[in-house]
């Protein structure tokens, strides 16, 4: 099912058939460096199955972004309740495949999932946690319109780590 397009892309939900291009972004070490983690084939299946769970609870999750004239999974984009401090941030997340990278389709599905977040959900403000030295996510959060908002340490799979929440609100009309 198709959630929203962009110029160049369609985000749809995630199926079980895109088990391979998701094992392509989560086991390709350079993409997943700040995560600090190796993903087994174990790993990949509980992502995707949080996903498929997402969408029932939640009615959003990560989806899946395509590009419109080839139909080729380039990664992965969307909107996930993330935890922050004592509370929950609407973020906006994205993962491509590596060798889609600087071809801007990063910042065109964030920027699709602002909008979404925005119109659809009625959201007032939509938020990214990334990790402090991930200069490549800090670059599309700014493209966006994202500003830095706080400074926080959380934990992940190796102890824990430095991270920025990114924030941008919808402009009021």
């Amino acid at each position: 099912m198709v959630i929203l397009e962009t110029k160049r892309l369609l985000l749809r939900e995630l199926e079980p058939e895109d088990r391979k291009d998701l094992a392509e972004i989560l086991q390709d070490p350079q993409v997943m460096y700040a995560y600090e983690h190796e993903f087994t084939d174990a790993d990949v299946q509980a992502w995707l199955d949080r996903q498929l769970e997402r969408y029932r609870r939640d009615g959003f999750g990560l989806w899946a972004v395509v590009r419109r004239d080839t139909g080729e999974m380039v990664g992965q984009a969307g909107l996930t309740l993330q935890p922050y401090r004592d509370s929950q941030v609407l973020e906006v997340g994205y993962l491509l495949k590596r060798r889609h990278w600087h071809q801007g389709y990063a910042a065109e599905a964030a920027e699709g999932c602002k909008r979404y977040a925005f119109e659809q959900l009625g959201q007032r403000a939509v938020y990214s946690v990334i990790k402090a030295d991930n200069a490549a996510s800090i670059r599309v959060a700014e493209r966006i319109g994202m500003e830095k908002a706080d400074e926080f340490i959380t934990q992940y799979f190796n102890g824990d780590m430095l991270h920025f929440l990114y924030r941008v609100e919808r402009a009021e009309e």
